[in-house]
C-alpha cells in the first residue's frame, strides 16, 4: 500500500525485470528464454520486435510488415484485411494523421516499456486454482498494446502449451472485410488514444474462484430475494454498485479478439482492461468463475451484433476503493450450450447452471447483507439456446441462496419481463423456498420427458409452476427423496 498514492501511477515491484520461462507463469516476450531461429544461430526476439516496431509506420502494410518480421511462421496465413480498410476507407484523414503519427509510434512506446513496467512473471490462473491478481492500469494497457503487435510467444496456435487459454494476441481482429471487426477495432484504438496520452492510474483484480461444495438445493429453506426487473437499460449503463454478470465463453472473452460481438464481446471492448484475463485464465471449469474488480469503461456503443457501432469515447466516473479500484465489479460465469433444447430441463443441466451461477454469486468473506445486488439478464440464452424462463429462474435462487438482490435486464422484451415480474411475485406471495422451486424444475423435467410439447410452449415451465404451487399447500409442494434430481 505503501506504493499506491492517490493520483500517481502505481511503481511497478520489484523494479527489476526478474525472468520466468515456465509453466506456471505467463511466457513473455522480453524473456531471454523467448528466442528466434535464425539461419545460422538464434536471436533473442524481443531484440527483433523493438527493432521492427520502433521503425515508424505510414501505412498499415507496414503494421502487418513489422508484426511479421517476428512471426514469420504465420505469413503465409495471417490476413491484414480489417486492419488496412480502417486505415485506408474507414478513418478520415485527419484522423488517420493522428493514428500513424501520433497514437501508432505511442502505442509503440508502451509496448516496448514492458520489462520496466511488468517486472514480474504474471502467474497463471490456472484451473482448481483459488487466486488473484493485481495489475496497475498501466501495465495492462502496456499488455494489451503489445497484444495488438502480437508479441506474446506460444501463443498463436492451440497445439501450444496454452491449448486451453483463450487467444490473446490480436492477428484476428485484422482479418476479413466484416463491418464487425473495423467497429471493434475503432472501439480499441478510443481505448490506446487515451491510455497512451493519459497514463491511467489506477489498479484491476483478477480473481479467479472454485467452490468446493455445491449448495444442498433439495433442502434449501432460503426464500427468493428482492427483484426489480425492466426491459429497458443496460448492465453496464444501469448496473451501478452492483455485481455486473459477464455472459462468459469458458475462454473468457470469447470472440472479442475474433468474430464475435454479443453481450461478453462488447462488455470486453468497452471495458478493453477485461481483454488481458485472456493473458492468463485458464477455461473455466464448471465449479468456477472468473471476478474482476476495478476495470475502467472507455467507449460510448450502439447496436449489438452486426449492428454494433463505436459511437464515442465514454467518460468513466465510476469512484475507486483504498485499492485504487475503480468500483465496478465484473464476475464471468459461462452458460452451457444446449444442441437440443430439452436438454437443458434435464435436472443434472439445472443443477450445472445453479452451481455455475452460485459460484458467480457467493462470497465466502462477506456478510449477506453487505452484498449488492446482481445485475443480470438474459445468461446464456443467445447462440448457447437457453431458455429465458428457466434461466431467469435459476438465477433467482442462485443470488437467493447467496444472499443477494437482483437486477433484471431483459434486452427490450417486454413480454418476458412482465413473465418474470409476475412468477416472482407470485412464488414471494407463496413463500416457495429454494428448495420447493428445485422439486418443481425436477418435476416438470419429468413431464417434459413425456410430453415434449409441454415444454415447447413458451409459457409452459411457468404455468405448471402456478398450477402445482397453486393446486397444493405450500408445505407440501416439495416431497422429494433425499436424491431427487440426481
Amino acid at each position: 500500500t505503501d506504493l499506491l498514492r492517490e493520483g500517481e501511477v502505481p511503481v511497478s515491484y520489484p523494479s527489476k525485470f526478474k525472468d520466468a520461462w515456465d509453466d506456471v507463469s505467463v511466457k513473455m516476450p522480453f524473456s531471454e528464454k523467448n528466442l528466434f531461429p535464425m539461419e545460422t544461430e538464434v536471436q533473442n526476439r524481443w531484440f527483433l520486435i523493438c527493432t521492427a516496431l520502433q521503425r515508424g509506420f505510414k501505412s498499415s502494410l507496414d503494421i502487418r510488415e513489422a508484426i511479421l518480421t517476428y512471426n514469420t511462421a504465420h505469413a503465409k496465413k495471417w490476413d491484414f484485411t480489417a486492419l488496412n480498410l480502417l486505415c485506408t476507407e474507414c478513418l478520415e484523414d485527419c484522423e488517420k494523421q493522428h493514428f500513424f503519427e501520433v497514437v501508432l509510434p505511442a502505442m509503440v512506446e508502451l509496448a516496448v516499456q514492458a520489462p520496466f513496467l511488468c517486472t514480474m512473471p504474471i502467474p497463471l490462473l490456472k484451473a482448481r486454482m483459488n487466486h488473484s491478481l493485481t495489475l496497475s492500469q498501466e501495465q495492462i494497457a502496456c499488455l494489451l498494446a503489445n497484444a495488438f503487435f502480437c508479441t506474446f510467444p506460444r501463443r498463436n496456435s492451440r497445439k501450444s502449451e496454452y491449448g486451453n487459454y483463450p487467444e490473446i494476441n490480436f492477428y484476428r481482429l485484422f482479418e476479413g472485410s466484416s463491418m464487425r471487426k473495423i467497429e471493434k477495432l475503432k472501439t480499441l484504438l478510443c481505448y490506446f488514444r487515451r491510455v497512451t496520452q493519459n497514463r491511467p492510474k489506477g489498479l484491476v483484480t483478477f480473481t479467479r474462484q472454485t467452490l468446493n461444495e455445491p449448495p444442498k438445493w433439495e433442502s434449501s429453506q432460503k426464500q427468493l430475494t428482492r427483484l426489480h426487473i425492466t426491459c429497458q437499460g443496460t448492465i453496464e449503463d444501469d448496473g451501478y454498485g452492483m455485481l455486473q454478470v459477464d455472459f462468459a465463453n469458458r475462454f473468457v472473452g470469447g470472440g472479442v479478439t475474433g468474430h464475435g460481438l454479443v453481450q461478453e464481446e462488447i462488455r470486453f471492448l468497452i471495458n478493453p482492461e477485461l481483454i488481458v484475463s485472456r493473458l492468463f485464465t485458464e477455461a473455466l471449469e464448471h465449479d468456477e468463475c472468473l471476478i474482476i474488480t476495478g476495470t475502467e469503461r472507455y467507449s460510448k456503443y450502439s447496436g449489438y451484433a452486426e449492428s454494433y457501432k463505436w459511437q464515442d469515447c465514454h467518460i468513466d466516473e465510476t469512484p475507486s476503493d483504498e485499492w485504487q479500484r475503480r468500483c465496478t465489479e465484473i464476475v464471468a460465469i459461462d452458460a452451457l450450450k444446449f444442441r437440443h433444447y430439452l436438454e437443458q430441463f434435464v435436472p443434472q443441466k439445472i443443477r450445472r447452471e445453479l452451481y455455475k451461477a452460485y459460484c458467480g454469486f457467493f462470497r465466502n468473506n462477506c456478510e449477506s447483507k453487505h452484498l449488492s445486488a446482481v445485475a443480470t439478464g438474459n445468461w446464456g440464452c443467445g447462440a448457447f439456446g437457453g431458455d429465458t424462463r428457466l434461466k431467469a429462474l435459476i438465477q433467482l435462487m442462485a443470488a437467493a441462496e447467496a444472499g443477494r438482490d437482483v437486477a433484471y435486464f431483459t434486452f427490450r422484451d417486454a413480454q418476458l419481463m412482465r413473465d418474470v415480474h409476475r412468477i416472482h411475485s407470485f412464488l414471494t406471495e407463496k413463500q416457495v423456498s429454494v428448495g420447493m422451486l428445485f422439486s418443481l424444475l425436477n418435476q416438470y423435467s419429468s413431464l417434459v420427458c413425456t410430453n415434449c410439447h409441454a415444454a415447447r410452449s413458451e409459457d409452459g415451465l411457468y404455468r405448471f409452476i402456478y398450477e402445482r404451487v397453486s393446486s397444493c399447500p405450500a408445505t407440501k409442494v416439495q416431497e422429494p427423496s433425499s436424491d431427487s434430481g440426481a
